[in-house]
């Protein structure tokens, strides 16, 4: 299959990814990491250098990102022997992947679920770009990952993923009818109550049943640094606090405080999809929900070792103040049908780390038994 040969409709599982790869679609500075293509999705790799900019910025169709790196860098940091990214601040990294995109396939990111929890934002640029974290069809040029690590300070090197590509070709993503459809035959969410119609609405557990109350984590401030590449090496308690339900089953969201909380629902993305989390009402901005928004085919799927899992959702309150209700719903899942049949789901010899999760924080940390 080359460029010009016409692309099956829906979002690309592994197998068409890597195919996009072998023709040269996607380029790589170095060979692919061997987990690096996940079921729907592409880990994206930052490269050898980083630039701290003044500000962040969109380049316009006049510019490449590379022009204006060079008129708001303040400095530039080696990454090949690691470096701490600090709280606050606005770096860009090319990134080792770039594109050349059939004319029909085009591309969006986000940050990886475990970037989320950590509270880093990070934003894909691509040179003439009018938006974010969106690669229009055909595009052809380098990427570049904008990141600024909001709560805590990050040591990233050479080669970390913090970031995930999804591609496409049309738009996909299902009707109100189709999603009651396969939510009658595949049952997406695990509550009779929940609606099902422009996606799946989720609201917001501010019980803690079977968690002994356990409602969320609150971030620490002042903390050590968080290496982004290890797993379970950090003690929760160095830097999150824990909230426990007190009867009230509410939480008043501080606007400089970060929250990790979950779900009341458990849901499923079945294998024939990919699903998406966006705002349950752009109109209510008073705070901000899942920078992390891909859920790949086979979450919380049964034979991946799912059988539902909740939405771990990171969450900032923006300018004031504001209260969170249990039940309160606070976002949708958005479905979008495969281009063809994965051959690998989330959760089976993948090492995902989030499988029928609850209540989880990030891989960096070890358990936390309360």
């Amino acid at each position: 299959m080359d460029k010009q040969q016409a692309w099956p409709q829906g979002v690309f599982p592994a197998r068409l990814i890597e195919n996009l790869h072998k023709q040269g679609s996607i380029a790589a500075a170095r060979p692919f990491d061997a987990d690096q293509v996940q079921p729907a999705s592409l880990d994206l790799r930052l490269g050898d250098v980083a630039y701290r900019v003044r500000s962040s910025f969109l380049p316009g169709p006049d510019h490449s990102v590379a022009e204006r790196i060079e008129a708001l860098k303040l400095h530039e940091i080696d990454l090949t022997r690691g470096a701490v990214l600090e709280r606050g601040c606005v770096y860009l990294v090319p990134l080792q992947e770039s594109l050349d995109l059939p004319e029909a396939v085009s591309a969006s990111a986000n940050p990886k679920s475990s970037t989320g929890r950590l509270d880093v934002f990070t934003r894909v640029i691509g040179d003439r770009a009018r938006g974010f974290d969106q690669m229009p069809a055909g595009y052809m040029g380098p990427l570049y990952l904008e990141v600024s690590p909001r709560t805590f300070p990050v040591l990233v090197r050479t080669g970390s993923r913090l970031s995930q590509m999804r591609f496409r070709s049309g738009d996909n993503r299902l009707t109100v009818a189709e999603h009651q459809a396969l939510h009658a035959s595949d049952t997406l969410v695990f509550d009779n109550n929940a609606p099902v119609g422009e996606g799946v609405a989720l609201s917001i557990d501010l019980k803690g049943d079977g968690r002994n109350g356990l409602i969320g984590f609150r971030s620490r401030r002042h903390t050590a640094v968080v290496d982004v590449d290890k797993k379970a090496a950090l003690d929760v308690l160095d830097f999150w606090d824990p909230l426990v339900n007190r009867g009230r089953e509410e939480l008043i969201l501080d606007p400089d405080e970060f929250y990790i909380l979950v779900s009341a629902e458990a849901v499923h993305v079945p294998p024939t999809h990919a699903a998406e989390m966006v705002p349950f009402d752009p109109l209510v901005g008073e705070f901000r929900v899942h920078y992390a928004g891909f859920f790949d085919p086979g979450f919380g799927h049964s034979a991946a070792g799912g059988t539902g899992s909740r939405a771990v959702l990171e969450v900032r309150s923006r300018e004031v103040p504001f209260l969170l209700g249990h039940g309160q719903t606070i976002g949708r899942l958005i479905y979008e049908r495969l281009a063809e049949a994965p051959d690998r789901l989330y959760g089976s010899a993948l090492g995902s780390n989030y499988q029928a999760q609850t209540l989880k924080l990030s891989k960096h940390f070890r358990p936390y038994s309360g």
